[in-house]
């Protein structure tokens, strides 16, 4: 009998919510939504959660909340990622968690994912429906304060939690509008560093395709396939090869950042970072076609947050 469960993903720039009936491992979407929130507003300066930050992320929390209860579910598992990970101000947002979720179960409060955890949920996420004789795969999930590469064919063979993401690098490096080529260059060399010991734990020249995840990927994609709006039925599994993907993110990084809003598939909120993105994106994409041959990427829209809910089923 299939059970229904909540799963919700609350990172650096976004939280996501999945409501899902669970039979037989088997995941069936009831209710599927992106809120961009940026809990990680400024963390990456100042070490903690900035209040109206935390406030953003309480409406959206509420209101999923509220979902999960129109529809029953019987069991909700939250993960907190990047951001809440060193935070020196955690207990305010885990407080503010379980009072909101509380109110649709007893008890049911967010957990700190650690990176080796979010590497195999969004592992476990991305390849369910991936033909096996495709692997091994190397799975990227690109978030806003880290990315995690992850090796595996059945089960993960290796994984790495990089501190780079959109929203880090945006902070940290792009300054102005668009961003000045001394700045992209710093934050390529800032990425190449970070990713040196990842490719050292991660033996991606193993893999054979490249599975990108989160809100940056799926936004590549869309672009690269010319679409008019966001399909995300349609970006599922899509497949973008080498030439168009590094061209799509190098006219982003060239791109103001109301010239990337008004782009048809931008999501609200996630213009003003994706250049970010898609700095690391074409760091990655270059060493995957160096180490494995690699030169197409494979994006799913199933990814950790599926793995969150199937994390909670017996």
């Amino acid at each position: 009998m299939a059970l229904r469960a909540a799963g919700v993903d609350c990172g650096t720039n976004s939280i996501r919510l999945l409501i899902a009936d669970v039979d037989d491992g088997k995941l069936r979407d009831v209710h599927r939504e992106t809120r961009i929130v940026r809990l990680g507003q400024g963390v990456d300066a100042t070490g903690q959660f900035a209040p109206e930050a935390i406030e953003r992320t309480r409406v959206a929390l509420v209101e999923y909340a509220d979902l999960m209860k129109a529809h029953r579910v019987q069991r909700v598992r939250m993960g907190a990622t990047s951001a809440a990970r060193d935070v020196s101000n955690r207990a305010d947002f885990f407080a503010m968690t379980a009072e909101v979720l509380g109110a649709v179960l007893p008890d049911a409060v967010a957990d700190v994912i650690t990176g080796a955890e979010e590497a195999e949920l969004s592992f476990r996420g991305a390849v369910g429906e991936l033909d096996s004789a495709r692997g091994p795969f190397v799975v990227v999930d690109l978030g806003g304060g880290s990315t995690e590469i992850v090796l595996g064919a059945d089960e993960v063979v290796a994984s790495y939690s990089a501190d780079i993401g959109c929203v880090r690098l945006t902070e940290r490096y792009l300054h102005s509008d668009p961003p000045t080529g001394a700045e992209v260059e710093a934050a390529r060399q800032f990425v190449r560093e970070r990713l040196d010991p990842a490719l050292r734990a991660v033996p991606v020249e193993q893999a054979r395709t490249w599975v990108g995840l989160a809100g940056t990927m799926t936004t590549l994609s869309a672009l690269a396939h010319n679409m008019t709006t966001y399909d995300a039925a349609t970006i599922h599994l899509s497949r973008v090869g080498g030439e168009d993907l590094m061209s799509v993110c190098q006219r982003l990084i060239g791109m103001t950042r109301s010239q990337r809003a008004a782009l048809p598939p931008m999501h609200e909120g996630r213009a003003d970072v994706i250049a970010g993105g898609a700095i690391v994106v074409q760091e990655l994409a270059r060493e995957l076609r160096a180490r494995a041959g690699i030169d197409e990427l494979t994006v799913s829209e199933h990814d950790i947050l599926d793995g969150i809910v199937l994390s909670i089923m017996p």
